[in-house]
C-alpha cells in the first residue's frame, strides 16, 4: 500500500535477507531486512523527490542505558515490523528536511496501517558538506529536532573541514604506534584525577600517545563546542573508556603541572607537540588507541565516514564506523515471498487519500475547525480521538482541544503523558457523556494522573471531590454564596457577576460545567436587582 501510494515498482518475488547487528540491540546478532520496492516520487511542494528504496524490516531493541560496561535494552519494540523508505540524496537547507519528513509522516499516517506516537516514525539522516564524506545521524524523533541535528551536524563537519585545512598548513607527523605511545601508569599512581583513579584502582594502565605538531589543535574551535579533543572523547566512549585527556585542556581534571612535566619528559616532547591520555583495561586499551591514531591521523583529511547517534538537544555523538553493504546476506531458513498480481491490484485499489483530502474528510466528518483538524491527524491521538467521538454524544472540538491542547500543555509542565493510558481517557470522556462529572474536571482528573499523585481516573475523581452536584445543591451553593454577598451586589449590580463567578469556581470548579454555572448565577443576580 504503501509502495503504490509512492508510485514504487514493487518486487513480485522478495528475500529476506540477514544484517549482522553486533552492538546489543537484537538479540540473535543480525536483523532481517526485505526489500520489497524501488524507484518512485514522493510529491513536496509540487517537487517530485525521487524515493530510492521501500523496505520491510524488523525493529530493533531501544537502548535504556548505557554504561562504561554493560548495555540495557528494552524489547518490547523487538522484531516488530519497520518500513524503511530511503529517499535519493536531495540538496538543501534544514527547514527543507523537516519539511519533507512532515510530508512523508503525513502519507504513512493516512494509511492508517503504521503507529503514532514518539519513536513509532523515526529518521535516519545522511549529511554530508561539500568537500567532506557522508555521514549518517539515526535515530531523530521529533521534526523539530531533525532540524537542529542538521544544522548542527553540517556546522560540526565544516568545523571538521577547517580543522583539517589548519592542520595541513603547520607541520605535522603521523603517529607511529610502536615509537609514539608510553606506558606511564607510574607517574599517576598518586594522581587526584577521579578517573585515572579509579581504572588504576580496578588495575588498569594509563598510556600516552605524543601527536607531533598538535600543540594547540585539540582545543582549537572553530565553532563553540567543535574541536578535535571532544571527538576523540566521543569514540573512545564507544569503547567503554570514561574520556580522554589531552594536552590542550591540561593542567585540569586533577591532572597537575608536575605530572604534565613527567609525561613529556617520557614521550620527549617539543614545545609544538601535543599529547593524549588513556586509561583503562589493557587489552581494550591498546584497541582503543589504535582507533584514536586512526582518527588522528586521518584528521588532516576532514569529515570521516561514520554513523552517529541524534541527542535529545538537537547535536549528534559518535556512534560506530559506517557500515557497508557486506554486512548483509541471504536468510538461509526462509523462503523467498511471492507476491500476486490479485495482491499488486489490491495495493493499487487500497492507495490512501493524500494528506489534504485526510484532512479535509476529517473537517467534515466530525465539524471541525482548520487548525483542529490539522492537529489532530498531525497527533498521537487520531485513533483515539476518533473511538471517543463515534457516539456523538460530546463535541469533536471540545474532544480535540482537550487531546490536543490540555494533555500536550500538561506534557509541557513534565507532566508524564505515559502514566495515562488510552484506556483512561476513554473512560474519564465517558463520565462526562453520562453527566458524572463535569468539562472542567477533565484537566484536573489528567494532572492528577500524569502527576503520579491519582493511580487512575477513579482515585483522581475521588481525591479531588470531582463528582457532579445536582440541581438542588447547586442552587443552595449560589444562594447561600449571594446573601453572603449582598452589599457586593448592592454596590456594583450586575458587575458583581465576575468577582462572584471566582468565588464560585473555589468550591464549584470541576463539579459543574462552566458555562452552566455562568449563567444560573447570571440569572439569580439579575432576579435579586429586579426584587430590589
Amino acid at each position: 500500500m504503501i509502495a503504490s501510494a509512492l508510485e514504487s515498482c514493487i518486487f513480485t518475488e522478495t528475500y529476506v535477507m540477514r544484517k549482522i547487528v553486533i552492538d546489543g540491540s537484537n538479540t540473535s546478532g543480525f536483523q532481517r531486512t526485505m526489500a520489497v520496492a524501488r524507484q518512485g516520487n514522493l510529491q513536496v511542494d509540487g517537487k517530485k523527490l525521487v524515493v530510492r528504496n521501500i523496505n520491510l524490516e524488523e525493529d530493533a531493541a531501544k537502548l535504556i542505558r548505557d554504561s562504561s560496561n554493560t548495555r540495557e535494552y528494552g524489547l518490547d519494540r523487538l522484531g516488530i515490523p519497520l518500513v524503511e523508505i530511503t529517499l535519493q540524496h536531495i540538496p538543501g537547507k534544514p527547514e527543507d528536511f523537516k519539511k519533507i519528513a512532515l510530508t512523508l509522516g503525513r502519507l504513512l499516517r493516512a494509511t492508517k496501517r503504521v503507529k503514532r506516537g514518539l519513536g513509532s516514525i523515526r529518521q535516519d539522516v545522511n549529511v554530508s558538506i561539500e568537500g567532506g564524506d557522508r555521514v549518517e545521524v539515526k535515530g531523530v524523533q521529533k521534526l523539530d529536532q531533525l532540524e537542529k541535528v542538521i544544522e548542527y551536524e553540517a556546522r560540526r563537519q565544516h568545523g571538521l573541514k577547517i580543522i583539517a585545512e589548519k592542520l595541513n598548513s603547520i607541520e605535522t607527523e603521523r603517529i607511529a604506534k610502536e615509537r609514539d605511545v608510553k606506558d606511564v601508569t607510574d607517574v599517576f599512581r598518586n594522581c587526584k584525577s577521579m578517573t585515572i583513579q579509579k581504572a588504576l584502582n580496578e588495575g588498569s594502565v594509563v598510556k600516552a600517545i605524543i601527536v607531533k605538531g598538535f600543540a594547540g589543535m585539540f582545543g582549537f574551535e572553530p565553532y563553540p563546542g567543535i574541536r578535535l579533543g571532544k571527538q576523540l572523547g566521543e569514540l573512545v566512549r564507544f569503547y567503554g573508556l570514561g574520556g580522554v585527556f589531552h594536552s590542550d585542556e591540561l593542567p585540569d581534571y586533577g591532572i597537575e603541572e608536575e605530572e604534565i612535566l613527567q609525561v613529556r619528559k617520557i614521550l620527549d616532547m617539543q614545545q609544538k607537540d601535543g599529547f593524549i591520555i588513556l586509561a583503562g583495561n589493557e587489552k581494550k586499551l591498546d584497541i582503543v588507541i589504535q582507533a584514536v591514531i586512526t582518527r588522528i591521523n586521518g584528521a588532516k583529511e576532514g569529515v570521516p565516514k561514520e554513523t552517529r547517534a541524534a541527542t535529545a538537544t538537537g547535536e549528534t555523538v559518535y556512534l560506530r564506523p559506517l557500515p557497508d553493504a557486506s554486512r548483509m546476506y541471504p536468510e538461509t531458513d526462509i523462503l523467498p515471498v511471492i507476491v500476486s498480481a490479485n495482491e499488486l491490484e489490491d495495493a493499487r485499489i487500497k492507495v490512501p487519500k493524500s494528506w489534504e483530502e485526510s484532512l479535509l474528510s476529517l473537517q467534515k466528518q466530525y465539524e471541525l475547525n482548520p487548525q483542529l483538524a490539522l492537529q489532530v491527524f498531525d497527533s498521537v491521538y487520531m485513533d483515539l480521538f476518533e473511538i471517543i467521538c463515534r457516539d456523538k454524544r460530546i463535541s469533536p472540538n471540545f474532544v480535540a482541544s482537550i487531546l490536543c491542547g490540555t494533555i500536550t500543555n500538561l506534557e509541557r509542565r513534565s507532566m508524564d503523558t505515559k502514566l495515562l493510558k488510552s484506556s483512561e481517557i476513554i473512560e474519564a470522556f465517558d463520565r462526562l457523556a453520562k453527566g458524572e462529572i463535569a468539562k472542567e474536571s477533565l484537566e484536573i482528573i489528567f494532572e492528577g494522573v500524569m502527576s503520579g499523585r491519582s493511580k487512575s481516573i477513579f482515585d483522581a475523581i475521588k481525591v479531588n471531590d470531582l463528582s457532579t452536584v445536582d440541581e438542588a445543591e447547586l442552587n443552595k451553593k449560589l444562594d447561600e454564596l449571594l446573601e453572603y454577598n449582598v452589599k457586593m451586589i448592592e454596590e456594583q449590580g450586575i458587575r458583581s457577576i465576575g468577582p462572584l463567578m471566582g468565588l464560585a469556581m473555589k468550591t464549584l470548579r470541576g463539579k459543574v460545567d462552566g458555562q452552566k454555572l455562568n449563567q444560573l448565577l447570571e440569572a439569580k443576580i439579575k432576579s435579586k436587582i429586579d426584587r430590589k
